[in-house]
Formats: structure tokens, C-alpha cells, sequence
């Protein structure tokens, strides 16, 4: 079983004791953003290593490890093959820094794109802008209501009962 597979059934269990699962992602939280305010103390850095030298290097478990690569995979330049990757899988860490900040408001961890390190990295406005950007990327904007008598917005000159709503 791939670690990624072990980490996910033990995450995401359904049978699993409810306090223990609240244990495991509250020490799992705290390990991340220690990681996190180390990789952002040396943004263009590409930290490489295999799963296991990651996990010794930063303090935590394989399985922490695993979820921290399974979490940050979409935020690197180039992914990781989190799939199928073993103790011994060479990874890197290579961050695109706008994507990621991005990817922790999506997932809202203030926990994370709150970190002090990042005002090393961006300015003030440039976060807003980022945390912005993000927001409205998900929100949906209905277009303005066409009413029968309204004209067509195919620009026929008709209205649309006439034209387009016809069949509607």
C-alpha cells in the first residue's frame, strides 16, 4: 500500500474514534504550519529530498510527511508523484508563492496564509489582492434576468418572446 493510500485511510476514516481523529489533525495542523513558516524563511529555495529525509529534516512522522506533500502538490511548480511515492520517493518542495497563498485561502487556513513569514514574501496590498483574486474565482454572478418583453440579447432587434424565448 503506497503512503498515500495508508495516510488517507487513517485521515479519513469513517470508523476511526472521533477524539482520536480530532488529535491526529490538530497535531497534524500544528506540525504543517511549523513546515510552512520554515519553507516561506527561504521562499526560492527548492527543498529535495526523499519522503523519509523530509520527515527527519522537519521533526514529524512519514505519515505527517505524506499529508503535508499531499496538501502542498498542487502549489508546486513541479508535482510530486504523490500517487504512488514510498519512504524512499525522491520529492521536492518547489513553491509557485502566489499559488500557494492562493490554495490556503481556498482551503481557508488563516492558520496558514496568516503566517508572519509571508509579509517577507508580500507586501500588504499584494496579499489582499491574492486573497481577493481567490474569493471571487470561486463565486458565481448570475447574469441579469431576460424578461419576455425585454429585447433579445442575440441582438435581432425583436424581443425575446419573439426570438430566442420562444422555445425557452
Amino acid at each position: 500500500m503506497a503512503l498515500l493510500e495508508k495516510w488517507r485511510s487513517v485521515a479519513y476514516s469513517e470508523n476511526a474514534d472521533k477524539n482520536q481523529l480530532q488529535q491526529l489533525w490538530t497535531k497534524y495542523f500544528e506540525e504543517e504550519k511549523e513546515i510552512y513558516a520554515k519553507l516561506l524563511k527561504t521562499p526560492n529555495k527548492t527543498v529535495k529530498g526523499t519522503v523519509k529525509e523530509l520527515a527527519e529534516k522537519y521533526g514529524v512522522s512519514i505519515m505527517t510527511m505524506t499529508g503535508f506533500l499531499d496538501g502542498i502538490n498542487d502549489s508546486l511548480k513541479k508535482k510530486n508523484p504523490i500517487e504512488e511515492m514510498e519512504e524512499d520517493t525522491e520529492v521536492n518542495l518547489g513553491f509557485d508563492k502566489e499559488l500557494l497563498y492562493k490554495n490556503m485561502v481556498a482551503a481557508e487556513a488563516d492558520w496558514l496564509y496568516g503566517l508572519e513569514e509571508w509579509n517577507a514574501i508580500f507586501d500588504e496590498d499584494k496579499r489582499k489582492a491574492l486573497y481577493k483574486e481567490q474569493k471571487s474565482s470561486t463565486t458565481i454572478v448570475k447574469g441579469a434576468k431576460i424578461y419576455p418583453n425585454d429585447p433579445c440579447p442575440c441582438g435581432s432587434g425583436k424581443k425575446y418572446k419573439k426570438c430566442c424565448g420562444k422555445n425557452a
